[in-house]
């Protein structure tokens, strides 16, 4: 497991998919992109889309994420993505109440109970103290994330 933080965007592609059976339907598929703007988002999920997708589509909709980090599976076989809600525990050392903050997280995995193996796998290597207060699995084909891509050199390919 490898956990990624970053700024997510959901995003929506709506196009015209051949079935089984090779008929033509219209669907809409959701998506996950790593972004700084809502503008890059669409930029992206458009350039990633676009080796996928024969033919046109459209960007249906864009919205931020509710999560800043992504656990991603090693196995091939964790093909889903579940949306966990964890409450983090601590002690409010004034009034000795326990006291509850909500974080959440998408999780890659191939099975409910998986995903619990593979929250439970990332979040043991830390000192926090928490529950899992929801798990669902989510809609999303698919994540992308940012790879920088490197630039080659400026010089000429001759010098004079």
């Amino acid at each position: 497991m490898r956990a990624r933080t970053a700024e997510w965007f959901e995003t929506k592609i709506k196009y015209e998919k051949t079935m089984e059976d090779g008929m033509q339907k219209a669907v809409i598929e959701a998506y996950t992109v790593d972004a700084l703007s809502f503008t890059e988002a669409e930029k992206r999920i458009m350039e990633e889309m676009s080796s996928y997708i024969s033919g046109g589509f459209e960007v249906k909709d864009i919205k931020k994420a509710n999560y800043k980090e992504i656990f991603f599976s090693e196995n091939e076989n964790d093909d889903r993505w579940y949306k966990a809600k964890l409450q983090f525990i601590t002690i409010d050392e004034k009034t000795e109440k326990e006291k509850r903050s909500n974080v959440y997280y998408l999780v890659q995995a191939s099975t409910f109970q998986g995903a619990v193996k593979n929250i439970d796998q990332v979040m043991g290597g830390t000192m926090i103290d928490y529950v899992i207060a929801s798990l669902a699995e989510t809609t999303l084909m698919d994540v992308f994330e940012y790879h920088q891509v490197e630039q080659k050199n400026d010089k000429p390919e001759y010098e004079q």
